[in-house]
């Protein structure tokens, strides 16, 4: 099974690039000290600081081989490749809600960057997939649980 192609923007890439720097320079040797540090205490059949400690080792070195993962997959989008002529990963999009009338701004990312709190959604989400490849002006219909929620493409920009 070959593995799945991560899209990042340049920001996104820079983002996971310091997680992963962070984790191996600083991270590691911070638990690796608390390891030695509850083994220090003696017995670690029943030591919670050594447990504790252990676990987050393993946290760790799960997320490290995620983001390596990751970024052995990685396809960069850079900002130059982002067309405002039709919605695509890396673009800015203005959307407005037909039926209420509020407009909202997403950046299109990739499902490694995808932050909804941050208006950055995964061009794999419904809204995300609804407007791939659409252009200015278009109305789309989007199927959420509560039902279809109809927008329109104000405005598409890097």
């Amino acid at each position: 099974m070959s593995e799945k192609e991560v899209i990042l923007t340049q920001e996104g890439l820079k983002k996971l690039e310091e997680e992963l720097e962070h984790l191996k320079s600083v991270k590691r040797r911070e638990v690796a000290e608390r390891i030695k540090v509850a083994i220090g205490y003696g017995d670690i059949s029943e030591n919670s600081e050594y447990e504790d400690a252990k676990n987050e080792q393993a946290f760790i070195e799960g997320r490290v081989m995620t983001l390596e993962k990751l970024l052995r997959n990685a396809r960069i989008i850079n900002n130059d490749d982002v067309s405002t002529d039709t919605v695509s990963v890396g673009a800015i999009v203005t959307l407005k809600d037909l039926e209420f009338g509020d407009v909202v701004e997403y950046n299109i990312v990739g499902t490694a960057e995808s932050d909804p709190l941050h208006n950055k959604i995964s061009n794999e989400s419904p809204v995300g997939k609804a407007i791939l490849g659409k252009v200015k002006g278009a109305v789309v219909d989007v199927n959420v649980p509560a039902g279809t929620i109809q927008y329109e493409i104000i405005d598409i920009k890097k």
